[in-house]
């Protein structure tokens, strides 16, 4: 009697169990798809989710980032650093804005290159395509890839901008941003008035003291009226192009200028396009901005709701 109490209570449970396996499988699947190896999930600025495909997404961040007229191991680096940066942001925040790295759609593309459309899309798809599924990792994780325009002429620290110790991504010359650059050095002039009000300091007295710079020579922080300022703060505040500026005082004008352009974490895009035209490819330029990091094949594997990279050495 038991044994068929028992026999009973199993064959009413198989089915059940089943229709929870079937369960779970099919919201995995729903979700996994979502975030398929192939698709990058963007937010843009209405809210509005697109998925984009995986490499589609680098061609649109690449004619975005760089100009199209770079040279072809320029673009193959800015490829590989764009899909690390979009895969790392993915994999930790489940997405990417905008603000976190420039994209232009095939539609967009074509109203900035017009005539040249065709020749520049092929060029820099021919880059990103020569370099698919090619990532940096540290330490067999991928990295934060940070990249900018052009440095003063070293790159800085992340720990300085971002509050983040990340030991590939250290203090280097960038011999190739200098002053044969069209944009590497710019000043703007403000009244005093402006500059008191973006600051929220009091005027008309301007006094400036204490400014302490790192080893890339740029601005850590400086004293203005009393008040202490970051240098990055100020960059924001004013709307400066680097960190690494001079202020001078004449009359009821404040005059700014700076070298670079961009936070100078990671690979300058100037300096690394200065790399391939004196002969350097792709992973040389890669591996002088990022250090001790390995170029490798990403594959992702699928486990319920998420897509996580498992990395295989190229």
């Amino acid at each position: 009697m038991k044994n068929k109490i028992y026999l009973s209570i199993i064959v009413l449970l198989i089915p059940l169990a089943i229709i929870s396996f079937n369960k779970e499988k099919k919201s995995a699947e729903n979700t996994t798809n979502l975030q398929d190896k192939n698709t990058i999930i963007v937010l843009k600025n209405n809210n509005e989710i697109t998925n984009i495909p995986l490499e589609e997404y680098v061609i649109g961040v690449v004619g975005a980032e760089v100009p199209a007229l770079f040279l072809e191991e320029t673009l193959k680096a800015q490829a590989i650093a764009s899909r690390t940066f979009a895969l790392y942001q993915q994999n930790h925040v489940g997405y990417l804005t905008l603000s976190d790295q420039a994209y232009n759609s095939k539609a967009e593309l074509k109203a900035k290159w017009q005539d040249n459309y065709d020749k520049y899309y092929s060029k820099i798809s021919k880059a990103v395509l020569d370099t698919k599924d090619l990532v940096l990792t540290y330490n067999n994780e991928l990295i934060k890839s940070y990249y900018y325009s052009m440095s003063n002429g070293y790159t800085e620290s992340s720990l300085t901008v971002f509050n983040e110790d990340l030991p590939y991504l250290e203090i280097i010359p960038s011999i190739y941003d200098n002053e044969t650059l069209n944009n590497f050095s710019t000043t703007i002039t403000l009244t005093k008035e402006e500059f008191c009000s973006k600051l929220s300091i009091s005027c008309p007295n301007i006094t400036i003291s204490n400014i302490q710079k790192d080893k890339s020579n740029r601005i850590e922080s400086l004293i203005i009226n009393n008040q202490k300022f970051l240098g990055t703060t100020i960059r924001t505040l004013l709307n400066l192009k680097s960190t690494d500026f001079t202020i001078n005082l004449q009359n009821n004008e404040v005059t700014i200028t700076t070298k670079g352009y961009g936070h100078g974490v990671g690979m300058s895009q100037y300096g690394a396009n200065g790399m391939a035209a004196a002969g350097k490819n792709y992973t040389e330029i890669l591996n002088y901005y990022y250090k001790n990091i390995k170029i490798q094949k990403y594959i992702a594997v699928s486990y319920t709701h998420l897509t996580l990279p498992r990395i295989m050495l190229v």
